[in-house]
């Protein structure tokens, strides 16, 4: 070992890093997203709840929240600025004035249009055949789910 190294016995170089890998890719689909969504006008987490919403319509915050995996007091900011763009509404649900039910409005329903083409745009952008995007996905939704069992 020269002067210039560390004792990094048992601590793997970061380009060997699976945490970094999956860290890195995340900022690199970001970079691809960014100038796509900001024709939308919106940022990707608020693109996300759009696509829930779009996927099924008529939500509770509860339950938006367990499908993108955010707590409350992160999606509350989101939904609120969605809302604010005209994009989705919030209101309490008559059969349980506990829950508060997003709906898209008309505006974040044609946005939908609009936005058609991100997959495309996404899917040409990773280079790689959909056949092995899918294996892919699936493997890191395996881990993804190890590692929240790991954490609970």
């Amino acid at each position: 070992m020269n002067d210039t190294q560390t004792d990094n016995a048992g601590v793997l170089p970061i380009a060997d890093m699976i945490c970094f890998s999956v860290y890195s890719a995340g900022h690199a689909f970001n970079r691809v997203y960014k100038p796509l969504l900001d024709r939308l006008g919106v940022t990707y987490p608020q693109y996300l709840v759009l696509i829930s919403l779009w996927d099924r319509d008529d939500q509770t915050v509860g339950a938006l929240g367990k499908a993108l995996m955010l707590e409350s007091n992160t999606l509350t900011p989101l939904l609120k600025r969605l809302e604010g763009m005209g994009l989705v509404s919030r209101a309490r649900d008559p059969q349980d004035e506990r829950q508060v039910r997003v709906k898209l409005t008309e505006a974040g329903r044609a946005l939908r249009g609009e936005a058609d083409s991100i997959t495309m745009c996404i899917l040409e952008a990773t280079g790689l055949p959909i056949e092995e995007l899918r294996d892919l996905q699936a493997k890191i939704v395996r881990l993804r789910d190890h590692l929240n069992r790991a954490a609970a």
